[in-house]
C-alpha cells in the first residue's frame, strides 16, 4: 500500500506543481491519468525519491520515504519517460552494470535474474545487441527489464507507451499486466485507453491536484444514464465531452440529465468520458453532486 499525505511541491521559480496530494493506492496496476502539464511527472519523480517534496509525506509498505529514502529505493523500480543509455553497450552488459549499481553482487543470482528478465521482456535473442540500436518498443521493454532488477515491490513508469505503434503497445500491455500481479505498478500516462485497458484503480490529476481516484467502474458510474450520442451540437448549455467523425458525420458525446435532442442515443460511459468531463466541466456541476448523482 502506498500512502501519500498532504504532498506539495513548489519549484524555485514559484511554480506550484503539486497541491496537497492525498492518496492511498493498493497493489496491482494503478493508473495516474492527466493531461500534459498536470503534475504527473513531478509526482512520480517525488515518489521515486529523485526530488524532495516541499511539504507532506508518503510511505510504502510502512517505509517512511522522506526519512528513509534508501530503504524505499531498495524496493523501487523506476522507468522515466525519457532515459539514456551508454553507447556501444549491449543489452545484457548494460543490465549487468545496472544490477551491480542496484546492489546485486552475487554473480549467479545476477545472471539468473537477467536471464529471467530477458525472457519476460522477449529480448533474449537481442541480448548482445546494442541498446542504442533498439526500436522504440524494444527500448521500452529494456527499460522495464532494468526497472525490475532486484525484484522491486513498487514500480513507477512514466508514459511507457508514448510514441509506440499499436503492435508494440499491445506487446507492452501484455508485459505490464504480467509484472503487476505481485507488485504495485504506478503507470502514468495521458493515453486514456491504456489506463482503461490495464488498470483496476485510477487517480485523476489536473493542475497539480487529485480530482478523484478509485476503481474505474466507480469513477464512471456517476455518468451512467447521463451520456448521449448525437449528431447535433447542443445549444442549451449541456456539456460536450468530445467530438469525433464517422463517415464525415460529426458525433458528439454529451453529458446531460436528459436527452439533448430527439435523435440522441443513450450510451454507456467510459473512463475517457470521465476524463474529458473533468477537463471541461469547470464549475458547471460541483464534484460532490457528480459523485452522488444517481
Amino acid at each position: 500500500m502506498l500512502n501519500i499525505k498532504n504532498l506539495s511541491k513548489t519549484y524555485s521559480d514559484g511554480t506550484q506543481a503539486l497541491k496537497n496530494i492525498n492518496l492511498s493506492l493498493p497493489s496491482g496496476m494503478i493508473g495516474l491519468l492527466g493531461p500534459n502539464g498536470a503534475g504527473k511527472s513531478t509526482l512520480l519523480r517525488t515518489l521515486a525519491t529523485l526530488q524532495s517534496p516541499s511539504t507532506g509525506e508518503f510511505t510504502f509498505d510502512k517505509i517512511d520515504a522522506i526519512r528513509h529514502p534508501n530503504a524505499l529505493r531498495a524496493q523501487l523500480g523506476y522507468l522515466p519517460q525519457n532515459f539514456g543509455v551508454y553507447p556501444h553497450m549491449s543489452c545484457v552488459s548494460l543490465l549487468e552494470h545496472m544490477a551491480v549499481l542496484k546492489g546485486i553482487r552475487n554473480k549467479k543470482q545476477l545472471q539468473q535474474q537477467i536471464h529471467r528478465l530477458l525472457e519476460l521482456t522477449n529480448l533474449t535473442q537481442f541480448a548482445n545487441k546494442n541498446v542504442t540500436d533498439f526500436s522504440g518498443g524494444m527500448r521500452q521493454r529494456f527499460g522495464i527489464a532494468q526497472a525490475l532488477l532486484g525484484d522491486p515491490k513498487l514500480v513507477i513508469m512514466d508514459e511507457p507507451t508514448a510514441g509506440l505503434d499499436p503492435a508494440e503497445r499491445d506487446r507492452l500491455h501484455d508485459l505490464l499486466v504480467t509484472v503487476s500481479k505481485d507488485k504495485l505498478v504506478l503507470l502514468s500516462t495521458h493515453i486514456v485507453e491504456d489506463i482503461e485497458n490495464l488498470c483496476h484503480h485510477v487517480a485523476l490529476i489536473n493542475s497539480g491536484k487529485i480530482i478523484d481516484n478509485g476503481p474505474v467502474q466507480t469513477l464512471i458510474e456517476p455518468l451512467q444514464n447521463k451520456l448521449w450520442l448525437t449528431h447535433e451540437k447542443p445549444t442549451n448549455g449541456d456539456i460536450v465531452l468530445s467530438k469525433s467523425y464517422r463517415y464525415g458525420q460529426p458525433h458528439y458525446r454529451v453529458f446531460s440529465e436528459s436527452a439533448p435532442s430527439q435523435e440522441a442515443l443513450s450510451i454507456n460511459p467510459t473512463l475517457q468520458d470521465r476524463y474529458f468531463f473533468d477537463l471541461t466541466e469547470g464549475s458547471v456541476l460541483p464534484k460532490e453532486a457528480l459523485r452522488h448523482a444517481s
